[in-house]
């Protein structure tokens, strides 16, 4: 028995990393999936391979910063596949450690603008869709948004505010049998850690993996199966909370 049969999830950032892993995953699970991303060329890959195996999935190309683009991601889950279930709201960004009072407001306003603001954006639109039959919204915080880390604070601040937004609207839309949940990672092996681009070092990574219990660091696919166990009805009571993937480091 599949998890989310003939359910209908949007995912952002979902051309790569861990949003790339959960549309396959979702996917194989049964749901109608949305990747929306604005890797144009990556997202449509995997859309083809997903279609390939039997799922079913389409691509929409998506600046989390821009109100209308958010508005048009989620009209297009509803013109294509007639509702919307599940919104796992997962872009983001990293940006290379600074010291605070080293940030340009220009840095500072970026992460902010994608990392949070990008998330209510999304969160808007998709609340809308869901008031009549409920549904399910997983948020991407990160440990981050736990703890504080020395040079980043802007990143930080906006896994922070994730938290803060989720267990508000989770607090506002439960009456309407919507569950919202923010997921908290440990670093994890994405292009968003690892890339030549990513903002991290060996250094960072070395000690991030020695400060887990684990000694190693997440698979994108141990984040992606408990966005489906709160993607599913399996979760039916939960809602308003955190769920911390980090192989025991914040502990």
């Amino acid at each position: 028995m599949t998890l989310l049969r003939n359910k209908v999830a949007i995912i952002t950032g979902g051309a790569s990393g861990i949003g790339r892993v959960t549309a396959q995953l979702f996917a194989r699970e049964g749901a109608r999936v949305v990747v929306a991303d604005m890797a144009v060329d990556a997202g449509m890959e995997l859309v083809e391979q997903i279609t390939q195996q039997g799922g079913q999935a389409c691509f929409q190309y998506l600046n989390v910063c821009r109100e209308e683009d958010c508005a048009a991601l989620v009209d297009a889950a509803l013109t294509r596949y007639g509702r919307l279930d599940i919104a796992f709201n997962n872009a983001g960004i990293f940006v290379p450690p600074v010291l605070l009072e080293e940030q340009t407001l220009e840095q500072w306003q970026r992460v902010l603008e994608v990392n949070l603001t990008g998330v209510f954006n999304c969160m808007v639109p998709e609340l809308q869709a869901m008031k009549e039959r409920g549904g399910s919204i997983i948020n991407t915080a990160s440990i981050a948004g736990q703890t504080g880390t020395p040079g980043t604070a802007a990143y930080c601040a906006s896994k922070h505010g994730v938290i803060g937004l989720t267990k508000s609207a989770a607090l506002e839309y439960g009456k309407y049998g919507i569950r919202i949940n923010a997921l908290c990672p440990g670093l994890v092996a994405t292009p968003m850690t690892q890339g030549a681009d990513s903002g991290f070092n060996s250094r960072m990574i070395e000690m991030a993996t020695h400060n887990a219990p684990l000694r190693r660091q997440a698979a994108p696919e141990e984040l992606a199966v408990m966005a489906l166990w709160l993607a599913s009805d399996k979760s039916s009571y939960v809602t308003g909370a955190q769920f911390t993937v980090d192989g025991g480091a914040t502990a």
